[in-house]
């Protein structure tokens, strides 16, 4: 503006420097229009992106919400391989150590612990009229090591607990699940769980 009033030789020089400018910056745009027009489309694209991965991880926190972990679950007569299912969920969860409580255990019992992860340790209580033999143990043990049984008849419910902190307080045997009606509960109280340790360990003691 201050170069189109004034008219001295500055000014007109600046006045001619301004148009070279707008010319060339025309020029440019001219020239690059295929270019811009790529970075519009990529800019477009990631949006579109975006909003399509938004509303994919909103889709999966919705089914994670609906879909927690219930606490009880019952099982009526007959829901075999249901109920099978799910003690092999739940033998999965665990990543060091699980600890059986089950006065019944044979070979069936061992059908479903052998489905958990590798190193994983187990420990089962159980009485000594027991049908799994001596020989099961070691069979098992060749391929899906360690399996460990110590006897008592203090505990007459049946519990699944898993790295000595989640714990599962299960209505019939594991052989038996599923041929009559039962219940899985978990337990929610983090003493209950460190009575039950305990007492083993005064078993095991004695």
């Amino acid at each position: 503006m201050l170069a189109s009033v004034l008219h001295s030789e500055v000014a007109v020089n600046v006045s001619i420097g301004i148009m070279r400018a707008f010319v060339e910056m025309r020029r440019f745009v001219a020239n690059n229009a295929m270019m811009f027009e790529r970075i519009s489309t990529v800019e477009l694209r990631q949006l579109q992106y975006q909003e399509q991965t938004d509303a994919k991880l909103e889709q999966i926190f919705d089914y994670i919400s609906e879909h927690e972990e219930s606490a009880q679950k019952v099982f009526f007569d007959g829901q075999i391989y249901d109920a099978f299912s799910l003690l092999i969920s739940l033998i999965q969860k665990a990543s060091k150590e699980i600890t059986l409580i089950d006065g019944y255990v044979d070979v069936g019992t061992l059908n479903l612990l052998c489905k958990k992860n590798e190193g994983v340790s187990v420990s089962i209580y159980t009485h000594e009229k027991t049908r799994l033999s001596d020989t099961d143990i070691k069979t098992f043990n060749a391929q899906y090591p360690s399996l460990r049984v110590k006897y008592t008849k203090v505990f007459h419910d049946r519990f699944l607990i898993l790295d000595r902190k989640t714990a599962y307080h299960i209505g019939a045997s594991l052989k038996d699940a599923g041929k009559k009606c039962f219940a899985i509960n978990l337990l929610q109280d983090d003493g209950v769980i460190r009575d039950i340790l305990q007492r083993l360990q005064l078993e095991t003691e004695e």
